[in-house]
């Protein structure tokens, strides 16, 4: 079998090299058409080194291409593996330095708070741009998104678009419980859990042996380990009741507690604007594959943890597995918002990515997902509608910002960021200097 399988953000080497490793692992997938595309030139050309050395190191007879042009990448497309991030580097230290001079402290900035706001702005319009060129080109294909902020971006997608095929993939959810098998000693393969909410404030609702509740044993191995304690995600299962699926540099900053206080920052040891040593990493690693590539040395190509290869080696052999998804809530969550995106376990089989029942959550952690959906709700009226006024509320609702900022100094960070991203924006949502005077 050879699916085409299209890269859009081929140019994130670091992506490109884990899902086209994990993909043409599978002797299936091996023979599969790989169409890799960038707005970059000099990415998508790294992108195509990776691909064509991670081919030759398997011994994989993928036919490998790459085009600057995204209509004629996704003709014909069986599978779309979205990667993009709009605006690069450069857009994520306005994220991090605006909001920093105005008071305001981040950790990510890629998924809630005003980074992750400005970042789903900027991202939702190319997002619309991919899915009606896919509803053209290749109108039955999945599209398997890996940008952030994932539960905007996909919600955005399934009401501004004529595309249905549309699951978010994240990592969160299989680390986290091998993490947690690792802590209580029991194998990873005995291990059963059903975890569910929405993407990086998901919760792990049973974490089982044999029918054994295993939460017990995680007490017990965080009261032997006084510096497990002092992280935030320990502090939020202790006060909720259930473990969260994503690390404590994002959890920090989703609620109202943290971020503001200098003594909670230092006990809970939060690293201030860590997404931006995370991106200047991200480029020095760009370069080090470049050159290593550049030099005949290429790298050693190993599974990773992403479910995309998965998934596609599902629909394509029948092969039943469990994968867990962003999809649209359709009854998925009962105490959910209607039509928002949640992150569920899903059936994986030639019928497709099936999200399954969860039911309702503990009444808590649906309170604490409805403050984080509230904020992502806002955020796409805000792009599809073109009312930058929701923009501001959006801003208003998320609980870091609220908890850090005056509603003047709100609307004044606001009022900052929409000027310098500009013409990154959605039109309907940019501000001139001259607009404000």
């Amino acid at each position: 079998m050879s699916p085409r399988i299209v890269f859009i953000g081929a140019g994130s080497v670091e992506f490109t090299k884990n899902l086209l490793g994990d993909i043409l692992s599978f002797p299936e997938l091996a023979a599969s058409e790989i169409v890799l595309h960038d707005i970059d030139p000099e990415r998508l050309e790294a992108g195509a080194a990776i691909g064509r050395w991670t081919s030759d190191a398997l011994g994989a007879p993928a036919r490998i291409s790459s085009t600057l042009d995204r209509s004629t990448a996704l003709e014909g497309a069986d599978y779309v593996i979205n990667m993009v991030q709009v605006g690069g580097h450069e857009a994520t230290l306005l994220d991090f330095e605006l909001p920093l001079r105005h008071g305001l402290r981040q950790t990510i900035g890629d998924t809630l708070g005003i980074g992750g706001i400005f970042r789903a702005l900027r991202t939702i319009p190319v997002m619309l741009d991919i899915a009606g060129d896919m509803a053209e080109e290749c109108p039955d294909a999945w599209l398997l998104n890996y940008g952030n902020p994932m539960a905007m971006l996909c919600w955005a997608v399934y009401e501004g678009s004529p595309i249905d095929r549309v699951v978010g993939l994240c990592h969160s959810v299989q680390a986290t419980t091998r993490r947690l098998a690792e802590l209580v000693g029991v194998p990873f393969e005995d291990v059963a859990f059903l975890g569910a909410g929405i993407n990086h404030q998901a919760f792990i609702l049973r974490f089982e042996r044999d029918g054994e509740n295993l939460y017990p044993l995680l007490d017990e191995a965080i009261e032997r380990d006084p510096e497990l304690a002092r992280t935030v995600r320990v502090e939020l299962y202790r006060r909720f009741g259930y473990f969260p699926t994503e690390s404590s540099e994002h959890g920090a900053e989703y609620v109202p507690w943290f971020m503001r206080h200098d003594e909670l920052v230092e006990h809970f040891r939060i690293s201030v604007g860590e997404y931006v040593q995370r991106s200047e990493e991200n480029l020095r690693e760009y370069e080090r594959i470049r050159a290593a590539l550049a030099a005949g040395e290429g790298f050693e190509v190993e599974r990773s943890l992403e479910y995309a290869s998965l998934i596609i080696h599902s629909i394509e052999t029948g092969a039943e597995r469990v994968i867990y998804g962003n999809v649209r809530n359709s009854g998925l969550i009962d105490n959910l918002p209607d039509g928002c995106c949640v992150e569920v376990p899903c059936l994986v089989d030639r019928a497709g990515v099936q999200p399954t029942h969860v039911g309702a959550l503990p009444a808590q952690l649906a309170a604490l997902n409805r403050t984080f959906a509230n904020v992502c709700e806002l955020t796409v009226r805000a792009a599809l509608d073109g009312k930058p006024e929701h923009v501001y509320h959006a801003a208003m609702l998320d609980p870091n910002t609220a908890a850090s900022l005056t509603l003047d100094e709100i609307e004044a960070l606001v009022d900052d960021l929409l000027e310098a991203h500009g013409d990154a924006l959605p039109e309907g949502l940019r501000i001139t200097p001259a607009a404000r005077r």
